[in-house]
């Protein structure tokens, strides 16, 4: 696929959290890409070509005829989208690369671990999963600073009443003692993850989000679990 930009236009902006917005880019006319879920596109504004930011795909290879992605107020980029991006405006778009792949297999299980908005590529992991009906286990175990920071909360809890082989887990890191949150909390660790492993030989872990989080959640699964490498599939965000 050459990796030409196309013009796309803003179809709908969705406010997740109050940092984050989910965007939707409408596909224009005859546009219609091959692509693998868990990718990643590059969008620019423009006018500032020079400008680009690679956002990780929010939306899954079956959903057809926009590309979505969740953005955090961040950087320059990300603030601009966050604060002012509007349906009707258009983005420039490269199309979608990377590997950060699910892989489907009927035995296996992906524990995906992510901070912030780095849960938004394990929401199209789970929306081709249950949209396909898949066996494929999949454990998002997701680290948030507080209840009202958790993306995608409404729609990961509708999917595993919908798909029995989804399971999604929150951890609050800054909840207040006085917080009626009922759910964990503290930061990912090793027996949070320990605990959610069945065949080990037959899991897959994943960590998205920031270089701290995700470095983290790295030594826990090779270092202290002594999973092997081929076994961990990371994307750092800054």
């Amino acid at each position: 696929m050459a990796r030409e930009p196309v013009e796309m236009m803003v179809e709908s902006v969705t406010l997740e959290v109050p940092d984050s917005k989910t965007i939707q880019l409408k596909w224009p006319e005859g546009y219609d890409p091959e692509f693998k879920t868990g990718q990643f596109v590059t969008a620019y504004w423009p006018d500032e070509p020079d400008y680009k930011r690679a956002y990780s795909l929010s939306s899954c290879a079956l959903d057809r005829g926009a590309y979505e992605f969740t953005v955090r107020r961040s950087g320059k980029m990300g603030t601009r989208l966050v604060d002012w991006i509007k349906v009707g405006h258009r983005l420039m778009v490269l199309p979608p690369a990377g590997k950060f792949l699910p892989v489907y297999e009927p035995e296996m299980h992906l524990i995906c671990a992510a901070g912030g908005s780095g849960v938004t590529p394990f929401r199209g992991f789970v929306r081709e999963a249950t949209k396909r009906g898949l066996s494929t286990r999949i454990t998002i175990l997701y680290s948030v600073r507080t209840p009202e920071d958790i993306i995608f909360n409404k729609e990961f809890n509708e999917l595993s009443d919908q798909n029995p082989n989804f399971e999604f887990h929150v951890t609050c890191t800054r909840a207040a003692a006085d917080d009626p949150w009922p759910g964990r909390k503290g930061r990912i660790d090793a027996d949070w993850v320990r605990a959610h492993v069945g065949n080990l030989e037959k899991t897959v872990f994943y960590a998205c989000g920031p270089t701290e989080l995700v470095e983290m959640v790295e030594n826990i699964v090779v270092a202290e679990m002594s999973v092997p490498k081929a076994q961990m599939r990371t994307e750092k965000w800054g």
